[in-house]
């Protein structure tokens, strides 16, 4: 046996997902490039996409969507459970103890290829309705209101979050930015409910497990800590003082650069940069949108000879305070799209490729010792 540090280009399933050429920063799911999915999609079509491995025709669709709206009534306990939660609280530890109080429903499951695409569409429609209650939980706002006709995915979440939204443009960047996010292979947090799930757990409890390990700044907080990097700089007058006297010496990271598998441009940073430029109009957001792109320019030119460039979570917090959302939302708002890529992942690997995970460790400790009574050490 040899350990390999981070499990690096140790592939652990077969998939017909996601595939990523990261020296060529191409992005497909199923074959389809993520810019022709973000732009032209909805995200209902990408869960369809995903979950079946076809984009639906429009019956199929009106029948996958109803299937997700049917998961916006989660149970009345869970919605209780995270308004006993304190306002202060991490949203995605919050995520985790609703979809942990969610699981305690899962009392008899049973993994079954008839059943599995359906209960997963509802938890689809579940996290947006647990994720926009989060949200009101974390603003002292009362529980939201389901609009039974309030349009597709992005659209509901929107209006569950922040009432009846009319702003055709801000639906649109939240569609795209839930596309985006939808599944990258196998990184920390889908390993961790793939690992859930090997041991035939439920659906719920994977999840748990996949949120866990997304909550880390080194996966899915990286979109914060990047958006908070540009509240620091503050003005683009500081941002080559800021990355001489921070990054050039050492003392801090530049967040939201490098990736494990890309090695040029990122394809989904590219898009929410674009979106980014398109929308943002407020003073106090061109501002910190110019920092990004300032310090995007010195850091290429710092480390793009290294293969490091900017990954997806750069400008994506940008464009969720666009939406209206503020930071400490920004990593929820990942897990939302992300949990059709878990889903999609567990029941790929349950139902076709199943094997209990369990890899092993190299013992380095000593060698057989004698026990020694307490009185006598």
């Amino acid at each position: 046996m040899s350990v390999i540090p981070g499990l690096e280009d140790v592939a652990i399933k077969y998939t017909s997902l996601t595939s990523i050429d990261g020296q060529k920063g191409i992005l497909r799911y199923r074959g389809y490039d993520i810019k022709d999915l973000a732009y032209n999609a909805e995200y209902e079509e990408i869960v369809h996409l995903m979950f079946y491995g076809e984009l639906p025709r429009h019956d199929e669709l009106e029948r996958t969507k109803k299937n997700i709206a049917e998961g916006y009534k989660v149970p009345d306990f869970v919605i209780q459970v995270i308004r006993t939660l304190s306002s202060d609280s991490d949203a995605v530890a919050m995520m985790e103890t609703a979809f942990g109080a969610m699981a305690t429903t899962e009392k008899n499951f049973a993994w079954s290829k008839e059943k599995d695409k359906e209960i997963a569409l509802r938890i689809v429609g579940s996290t947006a309705r647990v994720v926009a209650e989060i949200y009101r939980r974390k603003r002292d706002m009362p529980p939201s209101t389901i609009h039974e006709k309030s349009g597709n995915y992005s659209e509901s979440f929107l209006n569950m979050c922040f009432g009846n939204i009319n702003e055709k443009e801000k639906i649109d960047a939240m569609n795209k930015a839930l596309i985006l996010y939808v599944d990258h292979e196998v990184p920390a947090s889908t390993t961790a409910a793939l690992v859930a799930s090997s041991t035939l757990s439920d659906m719920y409890s994977s999840i748990t497990a996949a949120l866990a390990a997304l909550k880390g700044p080194l996966h899915g907080g990286a979109a914060e800590a990047a958006y908070n990097q540009f509240l620091q700089i503050g003005s683009p007058n500081n941002v080559e003082e800021w990355f001489k006297k921070n990054v050039m010496e050492g003392k801090k990271r530049l967040m939201g650069f490098g990736h494990r598998v890309y090695k040029t441009y990122d394809p989904r940073m590219l898009i929410f940069k674009e979106i980014a430029k398109k929308s943002i109009s407020d003073e106090e957001g061109k501002k910190l949108l110019t920092v990004a792109e300032k310090l995007e320019e010195l850091g290429v030119k710092q480390f793009s000879s290294k293969g490091i460039y900017p990954n997806t979570d750069f400008y994506s917090g940008l464009v969720f305070r666009y939406i209206g959302f503020p930071v400490d939302m920004f990593t929820a708002l990942f897990a939302l799209a992300r949990v059709t890529g878990w889903l999609a992942h567990i029941m790929e690997y349950v139902e076709d490729q199943h094997r209990l995970i369990r890899p092993r460790a190299i013992y380095t400790g000593p060698e057989r010792r004698e026990y020694v009574p307490i009185e006598k050490r």
